[in-house]
């Protein structure tokens, strides 16, 4: 594009294209990439030269002579930046024997290339140098050897440039020489008019290219975008979907430690009851005690007293022992029935009175001796349901494995808390076994799943003919006091 721009006289529109090239030229091959910017560099000058920018093309010469590499691997290249060079210095400076002599140089080099298409144009600044001088003759010689050159090469723009030289040169041949520099000039400007349509053809081509890929980036950007949003809605939907699990998750987690106070509280609830009707039953027996058989007992008394007036002594003797052991069964019924209906009113329904009443169940019911301790600093009742009833369930399972496996005499349990932990401990006298062989039984699993289930830990120590020992060591977590009232009231 620099190139047809220049034969266009485009001469700005050129230097443009050469600057952008060499932009492109730092990423070619190392083989390449040097003598491409060796004759960037040259176009440049050279289209510098062709707009009269004289000090421009010299420095740009300059800077294109100073590389080493040049003569060596390209001295055609070399000559013509050096002829251009000396056509500078002759022109701007007024050198003509630096310039001469320059010339001179690079004629030799080129003439040893054998190729005389480049020789047209330093024999026209060589005759351009002479003329100046005054040496017309001679002038007109390396002007005509330059128009010779021109001629055979099809060199048309030089062929022009030395007519123009030789008209003002050969006085006697100047109407010839004009001649063909005008019909020259009209072939050329015909050329150009077509050069300029295929010029305008190609950038009307590259425009329709550019808007092609224009339109292509567009729905490249577009379907880019789509694909973007299409991630970017995929991402949102599987983050929804995980949000909405873990929720339901939670939920249910909820819901589950609702429905574990609720069972909790039902237990709770049945114990009560069992206790309010153990209680009832208690003052029954007391009333029944106090004002039935102490009742009549006391009628008794009062009628042995009325016979005890009778004179002879064996019957007073009889009737006075009666009436003492009558009293001695009075005093003890009373005793009786005050521990009784005392007893039913202390009881006070709680965790630590559920697992007294389960652990003192097991222990009349199996023979076995059992001691249950805890901190009585500890809020017991405000404890989450789901520990309360686990905690319940592994103290029932540890005494049942106790009375079955076992063979216990004596079972101690002691829930005490231990930093941010409560420890349940349960420890037996019964045979032992082997922790470290055989399966667990069911009553183990179960007891290591509940404690599972409140993220609890167990340790199991055991030896055979020594003992078991169970430590559960359980995260003490409480309800809120405002859950804990509004179970009480909705329980009141």
């Amino acid at each position: 594009m620099g190139i047809i721009s220049n034969g266009m006289k485009q001469f700005d529109q050129s230097l443009m294209y050469y600057e952008k090239a060499s932009e492109y030229l730092m990423y070619l091959d190392e083989k390449e990439k040097s003598n491409a910017i060796w004759i960037n560099q040259n176009n440049i000058a050279s289209t510098q030269m062709r707009m009269e920018q004289l000090s421009l093309a010299q420095t740009s010469y300059q800077n294109l002579l100073a590389d080493k590499n040049l003569e060596t691997n390209n001295p055609k290249m070399y000559a013509k930046a050096l002829i251009s060079f000396a056509y500078t210095l002759f022109k701007k400076d007024k050198e003509y024997e630096r310039a001469k002599d320059l010339l001179n140089k690079g004629i030799e080099i080129t003439e040893a290339q054998n190729d005389i298409t480049d020789l047209a144009r330093p024999y026209q600044f060589y005759a351009e140098i002479l003329a100046e001088q005054g040496d017309s003759i001679n002038a007109i010689e390396y002007a005509k050897k330059s128009y010779t050159i021109a001629k055979e090469t099809y060199n048309n723009d030089r062929s022009l440039n030395v007519l123009k030289v030789l008209t003002n040169l050969d006085a006697k041949n100047a109407a010839k020489y004009a001649n063909e520099y005008y019909s020259l000039s009209e072939s050329i400007q015909i050329e150009e008019n077509t050069k300029r349509d295929k010029f305008a053809r190609i950038r009307l081509e590259t425009d329709q290219v550019i808007e092609e890929n224009q339109v292509l980036t567009e729905e490249k950007q577009m379907w880019a975008g789509a694909v973007f949003g299409l991630v970017v809605f995929g991402f949102a939907f599987i983050s929804i979907v995980i949000l909405y699990i873990n929720n339901n998750r939670l939920k249910f987690k909820q819901k589950q430690q609702e429905s574990n106070q609720e069972i909790y509280n039902l237990m709770l609830s049945q114990q009560g009851k069992f206790e309010e009707g153990k209680q009832l039953e208690q003052k029954r027996i007391s009333e029944e005690l106090h004002d039935g058989i102490l009742g009549e007992m006391l009628g008794i008394r009062l009628i042995l007293s009325g016979l005890n007036e009778r004179e002879d002594m064996a019957s007073v003797a009889q009737r006075a022992d009666l009436i003492e052991k009558l009293r001695g069964v009075e005093e003890e019924i009373r005793t009786i029935s005050h521990e009784l209906n005392s007893a039913a009113y202390k009881k006070f329904h709680n965790f630590i009175v559920s697992l007294e009443d389960m652990i003192g169940d097991i222990e009349q019911s199996s023979g076995i001796t059992c001691s249950f301790t805890y901190d009585n600093e500890v809020s017991w009742d405000n404890l989450l349901g789901d520990i309360k009833i686990n905690a319940y369930r592994i103290v029932q399972e540890a005494l049942k494995n106790c009375i079955k496996h076992a063979e216990s005499q004596r079972v101690t349990i002691n829930f005490q808390p231990v930093g941010d932990n409560l420890q349940l401990t349960i420890t037996d006298d019964g045979v032992g076994f082997d922790v470290n062989k055989g399966r667990k039984g069911i009553g183990l699993k179960n007891i290591i799943s509940r404690t599972k289930k409140v993220k609890g830990t167990v340790a199991i120590d055991s030896q055979k003919g020594v003992g078991t020992t169970i430590t559960v060591t359980i995260p003490a977590r409480f309800i809120e006091m405002n859950v804990m009232e509004q179970t009480q009231t909705a329980n009141a």
